[in-house]
């Protein structure tokens, strides 16, 4: 018999400030961090600048660009009162946390990290040791503040399953159950949004074509026109998700309009079964024009005032600060370290 998992009491997620949100950023993390609120659990959700300059960030670059990911946040619902919205480096005890974690961690875990054989490529001698312990800076981002869910996207898994790694290492060295075992949150049809271009690969920012993604401050003529010009193939569409098993460019847009609509693909084949795209492309259009056009408006104004933005992060730091300074220094009692009291 399976054993009941304790409910949910906090939820910890973030996003870098990468610039260029994109249609799958809003699927895939801004829109179910919106949703999460009120639902029972505290949700916290940080713009992980220390995360961003393990590779090289242009400085002014990099202040615009986590303005833009918290205006993109709050368009897209997350709401600072109900959610605590900060940005990484305002709260110094995630720094300090991924410092304990790092004499906790080996060495070899760092370095079988997927995301950082794909960044480090064959420069690997070179890279900043930043980017090597960056899966400790994450799981210190989850841990310090005792959150026991992250929803994650299906290539950060790996991620989060070093976090547990982490935190049960440190429990056993320990003698200690003072960190949760975090589970990942992956539910939803588009967790994972495909490129426009190529069904095969995660839709992205660094894609070389524009035409590959739907960006966030796209306006409705761009929108519609990507979607128009979205690789498919010939046949209409059938009756249920089985039939899209090897039509990967099909599946991907019929996922996506579920998503936007908050239907089931399964609804959604049954009013389109045996039509085409000529007929699913231009009622997609309209769902994500629908949908989007509110956000890049909201996302607009909120970067017209960058002195609010700045207020409302800050305000955030402060009560993240709160809940995650008190179980730092837990940490630091259970390990010896002597501090001021």
């Amino acid at each position: 018999m399976t054993e009941a998992r304790p409910p949910i009491r906090r939820i910890f997620s973030g996003i870098q400030p990468s610039g260029g949100l994109t249609l799958g950023n809003y699927l895939g993390a801004l829109k179910r961090f919106a949703e999460f609120q009120g639902t029972g659990p505290e949700t916290i959700y940080c713009i992980v600048d220390l995360h961003a300059i393990t590779v090289w960030q242009e400085p002014a670059v990099l202040t615009r660009q986590t303005r833009e990911a918290a205006a993109a946040f709050m368009a897209s619902g997350v709401d600072p009162a109900r959610s605590i919205l900060f940005n990484q480096s305002q709260v110094p005890a995630h720094a300090e946390m991924a410092w304990l974690f790092n004499t906790v961690a080996r060495v070899g875990w760092m370095y079988r990290m997927t995301q950082f054989k794909d960044k480090a490529g064959r420069n690997s001698e070179n890279v900043s040791l930043g980017l090597l312990a960056y899966p400790s800076l994450m799981a210190a981002d989850i841990l310090v503040y005792h959150a026991d869910a992250v929803p994650v996207g299906e290539d950060q898994k790996q991620h989060l399953e070093l976090t547990r790694d982490i935190a049960a290492k440190f429990n056993h060295d320990y003698s200690v159950d003072f960190f949760p075992e975090v589970q990942p949150l992956i539910e939803g049809v588009a967790t994972r949004v495909m490129s426009l271009r190529d069904g095969s690969r995660k839709m992205s920012k660094s894609d070389p074509s524009d035409a590959s993604r739907i960006n966030l401050t796209d306006d409705a003529d761009a929108i519609a026109q990507k979607i128009r010009k979205a690789r498919t193939d010939a046949e209409p569409l059938p009756g249920s998700m089985e039939g899209l098993k090897d039509r990967p460019e099909a599946k991907n847009l019929v996922n996506i309009y579920a998503a936007l609509s908050d239907e089931t693909p399964a609804a959604l084949l049954a009013r389109f079964e045996g039509q085409g795209f000529g007929a699913f492309k231009p009622a997609l259009a309209e769902v994500a024009v629908e949908v989007l056009g509110p956000i890049t408006k909201r996302m607009q104004d909120y970067m017209a005032d960058p002195a609010e933005i700045d207020r409302i992060l800050g305000q955030g730091a402060e009560r993240a600060d709160a809940i995650a300074r008190p179980i730092l220094h837990q940490t630091m009692d259970i390990m010896g370290l002597i501090r001021s009291r």
